[in-house]
């Protein structure tokens, strides 16, 4: 039977990413819109680009063409104000909601200066932006309306026909006719009526077009019941509280068919979503290294540096092991270290490494000669003699028969992983000095995102039914906790009868179980990577979106996890706090006779 549905593309939709209100999957989005023989579909999560390198790469998987884009809070005045501005006729306003999708790559770089100033400039309850700072990265970027929380609807929904005249006309201006876009909405809401009235004779006394879209914030239309607890988790509510957020049933991934009919009034509407996706095409290119520039001495460039400093780190080396040797040790012949060292060199020469070794050999040199403690080394980077001559690491390659074609290989080009430990006290002050030597704009720690594992995700929709907590919990803990293991709720279902016969006889643990399984891997939180921190040769918001973490106000961290700040060319450093060390640095400090008000092993141990 012939496909008799027209062409239409999403252009609003919320992913995991829109932390704890965005219930789908990136994977399984894009899969739904090929399926649907949509042409490409966008990403528009709640003022963040956390999502964008992954949906990249899902929507290429499913030959569907990724459209980038944030629905972005925008700040009734001043971006920067921490307080409600007060909106003739509306009230106290925090933010209004606006679509921008990236029409171009100048469009994909100005989202990532928009993104990253509402989280390190403008974050008031959302990471917020404004006008004037949009008029200052406008280029290359499509607006949309958004949906009953933007200002030109929210003026309709309150009776102001001329001043959301007046507003949609400031976004033509700024836009342009042919990248400003009035967007209708249809969940059935009474509001939604309202505005899809008024906005036809706004498109045409303005000449700005009318584009359709759905604000789809979860997959299928039975998902409802579990992005509705979804809701819950998010804003501390359950489902039985009244006057709470929600959702109507509409707000999943449409299929064309059904998007038509709804439209059927405006099929201009439908067919302007093609049009909107066409303009948005462009290449991300490629990903090139973006190594930080080292600084080395007059009469030096970098290679011939790294080799000076490399042989001299030998020689040294040599001369401690030539005691070991006088005291009638067994060692490899010095020949064989020069030979070794010199193949190491022309290999880490070839794959363009030199400057990645000079700059972790210059911070550790930092740390040892500023009395903090640091590691011997560990991984695949303790196989190379070079990172011993440097003093990255302190176990000799040699003498324990280490092969250095585990930490680089020629037939597997990929960036260096060299972890560095130091002590857990002091580790801030390394960072600290890289920040100082490459400027703090070009340094910044890594985002993680936490999710909703099989026991946790039970307890949440269990508050959020209302469930008794001691029920809940033995449920929860039917569900095996093994370390270093990712145990699912549908695992644990095969595995464990005595959780597979509640899930049968109680229809109340089925519905926990059921609403559990569908939220279970959702991301439920950002917070900062561990030990990750990426050094850019230029500020990083060149590169990539940058947040402001939760640890305290000076925190700032990529929007993109390590692996992707990898694959866009990055360096990414594993600064790692080590209790151990400072545990041995503290009894060592006893030892050697150090202030008596030091903390002791008990003391850091209890640390």
């Amino acid at each position: 039977m012939a496909d008799t549905a027209p062409g239409f593309v999403h252009l609003h939709n919320h992913t995991t990413y829109s932390l704890l209100d965005g219930a789908q999957r990136i994977d399984e989005m894009c899969a739904r819109a090929a399926d649907d023989g949509q042409p490409a579909i966008a990403i528009t999560d709640h003022g963040n680009l956390f999502g964008v390198q992954q949906f990249r790469k899902k929507a290429a998987k499913h030959g569907v063409k990724p459209i980038i884009g944030i629905e972005a809070y925008m700040a009734p005045g001043d971006h920067r104000l921490r307080e409600p501005v007060n909106v003739p006729g509306l009230g106290k306003k925090n933010y209004y909601h606006l679509i921008l999708l990236a029409e171009n790559y100048t469009g994909y770089k100005n989202l990532i200066q928009l993104a990253s100033t509402g989280f390190l400039e403008g974050f008031y309850y959302r990471p917020r932006i404004d006008k004037e700072l949009l008029a200052r990265h406008s280029e290359g970027l499509v607006c949309l309306s958004a949906c009953l929380a933007g200002e030109v609807a929210t003026y309709l929904r309150h009776d102001a026909f001329d001043e959301a005249r007046r507003v949609a006309a400031e976004f033509r201006d700024l836009f342009g006719p042919d990248r400003f876009w009035l967007e209708a909405q249809d969940h059935g809401l009474v509001e939604q009526e309202k505005v899809n009235t008024a906005l036809p004779k706004l498109a045409r006394e303005l000449g700005i077009g009318l584009v359709a879209s759905n604000d789809c914030h979860y997959l299928l239309p039975d998902d409802h019941e579990a992005h509705d607890v979804l809701v819950c988790i998010q804003t501390g509510k359950t489902v039985h509280t009244r006057d709470r957020m929600t959702y109507t049933g509409q707000h999943y991934l449409k299929t064309r068919a059904e998007m038509a009919e709804l439209f059927h009034w405006a099929p201009e509407a439908i067919a302007n979503s093609l049009a909107v996706a066409e303009r948005c095409d462009f290449s991300f290119g490629e990903n090139n290294l973006h190594l930080p520039d080292f600084p080395v001495p007059e009469g030096y460039d970098l290679d011939g540096y790294f080799e000076k400093v490399t042989r001299d780190g030998l020689e040294a080396r040599l001369q401690e092991l030539r005691r070991e040797r006088d005291a009638g040790r067994e060692l490899p012949t010095e020949d064989v270290y020069r030979e070794r060292l010199l193949q190491e060199i022309n290999i880490i020469r070839q794959m363009g490494f030199p400057g990645y070794f000079m700059i972790v050999w210059d911070f550790v040199r930092y740390a040892r000669e500023n009395g903090i403690p640091v590691g011997p080394g560990r991984g695949s980077a303790a196989g190379s003699l070079v990172a011993y001559c440097l003093r990255i690491t302190d176990i000799d390659p040699l003498q324990y028969d280490l092969l250095f074609e585990r930490f680089l290989n020629p037939e597997r080009v990929s960036m260096p992983d060299i972890d560095i430990d130091f002590c857990f006290r002091k580790r801030e002050r390394v960072i600290d000095y890289v920040r100082h030597k490459y400027g703090r704009p070009n340094v910044a720690q890594i985002i993680t995102f936490g999710t909703m594992a099989a026991r946790a995700v039970i307890r949440d929709v269990g508050r959020g039914l209302e469930i008794p907590y001691a029920e809940v919990d033995r449920i929860a803990k039917l569900v095996p906790a093994q370390p270093g293991q990712e145990i699912t709720i549908k695992k644990a279902l095969a595995e464990v009868p005595p959780l597979a016969e509640a899930y049968k006889r109680d229809n109340q643990v089925k519905e926990l179980l059921d609403i559990a399984q569908r939220l279970e891997g959702l991301t439920r939180h950002a917070s900062t990577h561990a030990a990750g921190v990426v050094i850019a040769p230029k500020p990083i918001v060149e590169y990539a979106p940058l947040y402001r973490g939760t640890k305290d106000g000076d925190e700032i961290t990529t929007q993109w996890a390590k692996d992707e700040i990898e694959e866009i060319g990055l360096l990414k450093m594993d600064f790692l706090g080590l209790k151990t060390l400072t545990l041995i640095d503290d009894c060592a400090g006893l030892d050697r006779g150090a202030d008596r008000n030091a903390p002791g092993p008990r003391a850091a141990l209890d640390r």
